[in-house]
């Protein structure tokens, strides 16, 4: 497997995962804080480099994962990182690679419980080009506000998180990856401002 791995991808397991990891970690502690990870996704073919690449870091056997019927990159999932596939309400991780599978996803996945809110899925949503204007953000890792460039993708998903009114501490954390390989994170305690 590992020479069949190094045939068709050169993202290092190892080293580029780590590198990744550094990378999701910035985002995820400065929300909204766009990281460039296009040197790490350009190593890895098929048609989603960049969810491939977040998938390799974060995914192995013990965890799962729900790619909302996208069958080819479900396979492809499983076969680098062999974590389990799993329906969406039990997925702790959950892959959108359209618009249409959205509301589906955030309404179904798992958002913790009061006593262990860690046990919620993070989803990771192909964030399409497309016509940006501004969302406010607060919460922790913002000092006070900050502004994000959001597509129609980007506030679609964060409303349909907020609207689903989780009782603090649970909830779910987004990560948006683009086709360039352009990410940035809005935790699962990041609220938006009017």
């Amino acid at each position: 497997m590992i020479s069949a791995l190094s045939k068709k991808h050169s993202f290092d397991a190892v080293f580029d995962s780590q590198k990744v990891f550094r990378l999701i970690l910035e985002a995820v502690s400065n929300p909204a804080r766009v990281v460039d990870m296009s040197e790490y996704a350009a190593k890895l073919s098929g048609s989603h480099p960049a969810f491939l690449a977040v998938a390799m870091t974060l995914l192995d056997n013990e965890v799962s994962f729900n790619t909302c019927e996208n069958d080819a990159l479900s396979d492809e999932i499983a076969s680098l990182t062999l974590a389990r596939k799993d329906e969406i309400e039990s997925a702790d991780f959950v892959f959108v690679s359209y618009p249409d599978d959205l509301e589906n996803a955030i309404e179904k996945i798992k958002c913790g419980t009061l006593a262990d809110p860690h046990k919620s899925a993070t989803v990771v949503i192909r964030n399409e080009d497309g016509p940006a204007g501004r969302m406010k953000l607060s919460g922790p890792g913002i000092d006070g506000h900050t502004a994000v460039r959001a597509t129609q993708m980007v506030k679609y998903a964060v409303m349909l998180r907020d609207a689903q009114h989780y009782e603090y501490p649970r909830g779910i954390d987004l990560l948006f990856l683009s086709d360039n390989g352009e990410m940035f994170a809005v935790p699962r305690l990041t609220r938006t401002e009017a």
